[in-house]
């Protein structure tokens, strides 16, 4: 199995590498498109700004080649947005993968919201034996709405979608690499599930 994680100089790399480490998993990083897609799975992280995130995959053409992938594919945190239509934080255009807007918190509550939360609402094999309310940890100030696309989701104020799904395409706005063991399944079952059982043809509205 061979893992690569997207290195473009925006992802919680080393983290992510020690996750995949406790079960076998010696993960590539990687900018080289000819070695995203040899993948047998890829890791599409993130954290920082959207719109400087963007400039530096379009520094290396990874803007075109992501939605282009064929294999399943994991964007994590910044990454899921990115995967997205477009996000109101520096007015950026997204991948469009998902079309779906990511929109910044606007409720009482503090912004960014840090730390746990439930995810709730399960429904693909990546939370195969992951209970219902499980916690998870999140650091964010936007947030994609609850859509179509959504296999799980968290209540922070509203009601938002905590993991996406379209086709070969994954996203989830937790760090499973900082959520304990059980974060650590959701990234076991990312990598053990049979890449069938992954992709899916259609989701209704995309």
């Amino acid at each position: 199995m061979k893992v690569v994680i997207i290195d473009y100089g925006a992802g919680n790399i080393q983290s992510l590498k020690f996750a995949f480490q406790r079960f076998g998993i010696e993960a590539e990083l990687s900018k080289n498109p000819e070695v995203v897609s040899s993948a047998d799975r890829v890791i599409f992280p993130g954290v920082g700004e959207a719109s400087s995130a963007m400039l530096k995959l379009k520094e290396t053409g990874l803007d075109r080649l992501i939605p282009e992938l064929t294999q399943p594919v994991l964007g994590i945190c910044l990454g899921m947005q990115l995967m997205c239509e477009h996000s109101d934080e520096g007015n950026t255009r997204g991948l469009a993968i998902f079309k779906d807007p990511v929109v910044r918190f606007d409720n009482a509550l503090k912004v960014p919201q840090i730390g746990w939360n439930q995810i709730e609402e399960l429904q693909s094999p990546l939370f195969r034996g992951v209970p219902e309310k499980s916690y998870m940890y999140l650091v964010h100030s936007y947030y994609v709405p609850v859509s179509d696309h959504a296999i799980a989701r968290c209540l922070y104020g509203d009601w938002y979608a905590s993991a996406l799904r379209y086709k070969n395409f994954y996203g989830t706005q937790f760090h499973p690499e900082k959520s304990g063991e059980t974060g650590q399944l959701i990234l076991e079952n990312f990598i053990r599930t049979k890449t069938e059982e992954l992709i899916y043809e259609n989701n209704t509205g995309n």
